[in-house]
């Protein structure tokens, strides 16, 4: 990255335009997923594997509520972190973190309440340390309107807020373009998260924004931040093995655009993995295109409900692991991107053994096998 990049950071962003907010799955699709282009500023350098931060503001209908909750009107004064003066409403909008709950603002809420506030108790038993689980199992789902609405009257004053909320951070998304295609740009995609818990409709912080206040020229506080952990091969001829189910496709599409514009000899193969092709198949247009010129030497996909029986990438991978192996011992780089509960495990699992049937080994020694790869930076992880 160029020196012109850090001038912008998390405490000091960028403001960019919003280029293009397109939604890319079909009406019939159960997800929500967005492509998001963002204008930059000519000088700012990313690189493929990066990530863009982007800082999302609260919803204006949640903020009304927690202000009508707490008996505020907005326009009271508070310091913000940086000792500067704003607008309680504004603090609530853009600095402070009112999605979900975190023990330490029930612990915080239980040291300024009042004893008049109902359940006060209650809330006071969570925060002892043999209460743990007891304490997570409340704030699972809850958001901190939940804590105000079940114990009201626990806040006096509006600058109190600040020793109890955390801080309204950025949310980072894995870049999905080559400066190389797109120069003072940076594509990202985004599915929008909508979930109810508690009797309440609720959505993710920085996708929900994203989702329905980020319409195209709209503008938002971005900054770019390097992974030099999730990097192409130094060797342009290199193969490499990409595993980007869902939204992990985001940096191998940069990885293929990069290597398409220079003309870089590496094979590419790519397992993609969604609930259905019809509706949920992101950038098909893309990457049905790299395969047909050739720059995807291989493409496997797996439609988990497009048959009576699921199937993921991880299953085709078991379906190809001989070939997979081949690559391996022909130096191919293995990259993972997406879901770290589940896939990225699973898709592991599937790498071993297809070490094991290709050494005629021992767990034991495809695990070496594995490490020695990790050692030498041929398998790399972008998992969240």
């Amino acid at each position: 990255m160029s020196t012109q990049v850090q001038k912008y950071t998390r405490n000091n962003p960028y403001m960019s335009r919003m280029l293009v907010n397109v939604l890319m799955t079909m009406a019939d699709s159960e997800k929500e997923t967005r492509h998001i282009e963002l204008e930059l500023e000519p000088g700012m350098e990313y690189t493929p594997g990066d990530a863009v931060g982007i800082l999302p503001e609260n919803r204006p209908s949640e903020v009304a509520e927690v202000l009508a909750r707490l008996n505020f009107k907005g326009d009271e004064r508070v310091l913000d972190h940086y000792k500067v003066e704003i607008s309680l409403e504004e603090a609530l909008r853009t600095r402070l973190a009112i999605g979900k709950l975190t023990r330490s603002a029930v612990n915080a809420y239980t040291k300024v309440a009042p004893a008049s506030v109902p359940g006060l108790e209650t809330l006071k038993s969570l925060t002892l340390p043999e209460n743990r689980s007891a304490a997570e199992e409340y704030i699972w789902g809850r958001e901190f309107i939940d804590l105000i609405t079940e114990h009201p009257g626990g806040i006096t004053q509006p600058q109190q807020l600040f020793t109890m909320l955390a801080r309204l951070t950025p949310r980072m998304y894995s870049i999905a373009s080559s400066q190389a295609w797109v120069k003072d740009a940076v594509h990202t995609i985004v599915r929008v998260v909508y979930y109810t818990s508690h009797q309440r409709n609720r959505q993710g912080l920085c996708s929900g924004h994203l989702g329905e206040r980020a319409p195209e020229g709209s503008t938002m506080p971005i900054f770019l931040h390097s992974n030099n952990n999730f990097r192409l091969p130094e060797n342009t001829d290199t193969p490499i093995i990409m595993i980007g189910p869902g939204t992990g496709i985001a940096p191998f599409r940069a990885f293929l655009q990069h290597r398409k514009a220079h003309g870089h000899k590496g094979e590419n193969w790519l397992f993609f993995g969604e609930q259905r092709r019809a509706s949920d198949f992101l950038y098909r247009e893309d990457l049905e295109g790299m395969f047909k010129d050739g720059t995807l030497t291989r493409f496997d996909t797996a439609f988990s409900r497009d048959q009576s029986h699921k199937i993921y990438v991880q299953d085709r991978m078991r379906e190809n692991d001989a070939e997979l192996f081949r690559w391996l011992e022909r130096g191919a780089h293995f990259y993972v991107c997406g879901d770290a509960n589940r896939m990225a495990k699973d898709v592991e699992t599937a790498l071993l053994d297809a070490i094991a049937n290709g050494r005629n080994c021992t767990p034991d020694a495809a695990q070496e096998y594995l490490a020695s790869m990790k050692k030498a930076r041929r398998y790399q992880t972008d998992v969240y």
